[in-house]
């Protein structure tokens, strides 16, 4: 598994800062419920297998940080729905580690 996230994100999975450019790839495949707040995804989905990527790449405390700082800047461009971004990791079954809130400190 961990050679497959290796090829995906383009060997950029180490220890440190990860770019949002990966997370926002990620977050990408939520388009749809990032905009609009709907479709729910569902496990299985592109969405939430998108989301289970990002949960492996915050297992460390470096990486969660940077995703933790992606998502609040994804927060900060689609405000209006920052609710329904803040749900996304609990509607896919995971927890990255942090809570997904406009007011979440990621340091």
């Amino acid at each position: 598994m961990m050679v497959v996230m290796l090829v995906w994100f383009g060997g950029k999975v180490t220890t440190g800062e990860v770019e949002c450019g990966t997370v926002n790839g990620f977050l990408s495949a939520c388009s749809t419920f990032i905009a609009y707040g709907l479709p729910d995804p569902l496990p299985g989905s592109p969405c939430c297998d998108a989301m289970n990527h990002l949960y492996f790449i915050a297992e460390s405390g470096d990486n969660r940080r940077s995703v933790c700082r992606c998502f609040m800047g994804v927060i900060s461009s689609y405000h209006p729905n920052a609710t329904a971004i803040a749900t996304l990791p609990g509607l896919c079954g995971i927890s990255l580690g942090f809570i997904v809130d406009p007011n979440t400190d990621c340091n």
